[in-house]
């Protein structure tokens, strides 16, 4: 067999999609430089600089900070592994695919799993949590910030309260928020937190950055039995992002540099900056969207994400056929439905550097574009325009 040698060239598209994100040229350029060995005193000073910026970034004290070597599902993973002991009661809030995957892995840890379901285009009512976790004991109560199969962002704050009534260790996922939405790790009293490298902080993917307080640490190192992992066993990692340096496995070199980057970059505009940048994003594209004809999935506007916008797809559109349209005319990708919601709704990220005015205003003229060719009936510019007086009215 004859192997092909040809060199596949990659196209340059917009990523509007739940992710990946959009990569700043600077991120680029950082990766170009030469790999270093995981011993070298200049790793060291990365390492060190690195964990600072994660701190700023989720807001937090905690020691124990640093990325995983692997994408957000690890961090998910590593955040219930390194905590769940064959028995434990574990409560998970679950509205969606992700929440519901904290849930499966919870189980396969041996944890009693306590789902509290609720609707997919709805936050979780709090005063329903109260009374299902009425009297009972948990190691942890679990949500996720903002849900990226269904756009829904979930308040936290009150969930503090809940997790002291139960005893709980208080876990969130932040994956399409952080660097988007205000997280307060501290503030809010949050014991375990992970993220993904390719969503808000505009990095590729392939790190989890991950935050554990001295209350979750110390809940680990009392954890009678090891570990399910020993690669996502995070008293093993921090060993070695600790001045101890004690060696676990070769980290990807390049992405630890990409990470540092993209979260200067993030931290010199200012996370206060970046989010608001986000939400004045999201309201654009939403009444833009709306004076096209669309509707947003989640109707609740204070339950939407900033960050993950899901439209319904209007009756008669063919989904495929739009989104290929929307790539193979602009270049623009955006996501389909995953799970209950495949068919039904479109998934359109504002993550990092596609969460801007020009962004916004191409991906409502391509779709307006699209929707028209696949017979949909809308205002020529309506989209347009309504999002501009949004930019226009936050500009003076």
């Amino acid at each position: 067999m004859t192997l092909d040698s040809s060199t596949i060239q990659i196209p340059k598209r917009l990523l509007m999609g739940p992710g990946p994100s959009e990569v700043d040229p600077r991120v680029y350029k950082a990766m170009m430089q030469p790999v270093i060995g995981y011993l070298d005193p200049v790793l060291f000073q990365i390492l060190d600089q690195l964990q600072d910026r994660l701190r700023s970034v989720f807001r937090t004290r905690n020691t124990v900070t640093l990325p995983i070597s692997a994408t957000g599902g690890a961090g998910m993973e590593a955040s219930l592994y390194n905590f769940i002991e064959p028995g434990d009661s574990v409560a998970v809030l679950i509205g969606g695919l992700f929440a519901s995957r904290i849930g499966d892995i919870a189980g396969r840890c041996g944890a009693n799993v306590i789902r509290i379901d609720h609707s997919p285009g709805k936050a979780a009512d709090l005063d329903h949590v109260r009374s299902v976790l009425k009297g009972k004991k948990l190691k942890i109560l679990a949500a996720v910030h903002s849900e990226t199969s269904t756009g829904v962002y979930q308040q936290i704050e009150p969930l503090r309260k809940i997790a002291d009534d139960t005893g709980a260790l208080l876990l969130i996922d932040t994956v399409s928020s952080l660097g988007g939405i205000p997280v307060e790790v501290d503030a809010w009293g949050i014991d375990i937190c992970y993220s993904g490298s390719q969503k808000c902080l505009g990095c590729p993917p392939g790190l989890s950055p991950i935050t554990v307080s001295d209350r979750a640490a110390q809940a680990m190192r009392e954890k009678k039995t090891p570990a399910a992992s020993w690669y996502l066993d995070l008293q093993l990692i921090s060993q070695y992002w600790s001045k101890e340096r004690k060696y676990h496995h070769t980290p990807p070199i390049t992405m630890l540099y990409a990470l540092n980057e993209s979260l200067r970059l993030l931290l010199d505009e200012g996370l206060e900056v970046a989010c608001e940048r986000h939400r004045r994003s999201h309201l654009a594209l939403v009444e833009g969207l709306s004076a096209m004809g669309l509707s947003m999935f989640v109707e609740d506007r204070a339950a939407r994400a900033w960050t993950l916008n899901t439209i319904r797809i209007p009756k008669g559109v063919d989904d495929a056929k739009v989104r290929v349209y929307l790539l193979e005319r602009f270049g623009i990708e955006i996501g389909a439905g995953i799970g209950d919601m495949r068919g039904s709704i479109w998934r359109v990220g504002l993550l990092g550097l596609t969460a801007k005015a020009e962004c916004v205003l191409l991906l409502l003229h391509a779709l307006e574009s699209a929707l028209i060719e696949n017979g949909f009936s809308c205002n020529k510019g309506a989209g347009v325009a309504a999002a501009e007086k949004i930019y226009q009215t936050a500009a003076k």
